[in-house]
């Protein structure tokens, strides 16, 4: 079986007691990550902002090229996977926020790795600090006790760097305008190659 690719990234915030609803955690995985990392490079190239900035987000760019970069990345063979985190669901929050985020990037990783047991892992670097770091990745692993699995590798990167993250970027911020805002206009792009979209409503951590 070929190694596979999942790029990883999410909207919304952790904590449950900010300004948003719903924390979103989306992955593309695909078999060749090259075209994805075109895709976003030529969109970067079209915007009209001058100079353009150094990486594309989705919260921040013009509509019309969200659209064009999710059409471009539902036209390749990926597939897409989401766990959805409702945090006006918790009653009782955990001490730290940020388990809701390792909760649900870990849930995205098991789904993943139940389909595909070699998979190279990319996730957006979100701490500075390498003991938080090093948190996430033995929180994944202990999630993925008793999946069958052959390689599994975990890798947290700058997205600024990793192209193919700020393909995630736009996907997850796709899933987030369906959720929070109800806006079901750029998830509709992408909806045909989701393959796990998971909602969590957890009263007790």
């Amino acid at each position: 079986m070929l190694m596979r690719y999942g790029f990883l990234d999410e909207s919304g915030d952790a904590d449950p007691f900010s300004g948003t609803r719903f924390l979103v955690v989306a992955l593309i995985s695909t078999a060749a990550s090259r075209p994805l990392e075109l895709h976003v490079k030529r969109a970067r190239k079209s915007l009209s902002k001058k100079p353009a900035p150094s990486e594309m987000k989705a919260s921040t760019s013009e509509p019309k090229i969200v659209e064009r970069l999710l059409k471009a990345i539902a036209q390749e063979n990926v597939e897409i996977v989401a766990v959805i985190v409702d945090k006006q669901s918790i009653l009782r929050p955990p001490g730290d926020p940020e388990d809701i985020y390792r909760m649900a990037v870990t849930r995205v990783i098991r789904h993943c790795v139940e389909r595909w047991p070699r998979v190279t892992f990319h996730l957006d670097k979100r701490y500075t600090k390498k003991a938080l770091r090093y948190r996430l990745e033995e929180a994944i692993r202990e999630g993925l006790v008793g999946v069958p699995q052959e390689v599994v590798l975990i890798r947290q990167e700058d997205s600024l760097v990793r192209k193919e993250l700020q393909a995630g970027d736009h996907v997850a911020w796709a899933f987030f305008q369906k959720y929070e805002k109800d806006n079901g206009r750029f998830y509709k792009i992408i909806e045909d190659k989701v393959l796990v979209e998971e909602l969590v409503r957890r009263e007790l951590w």
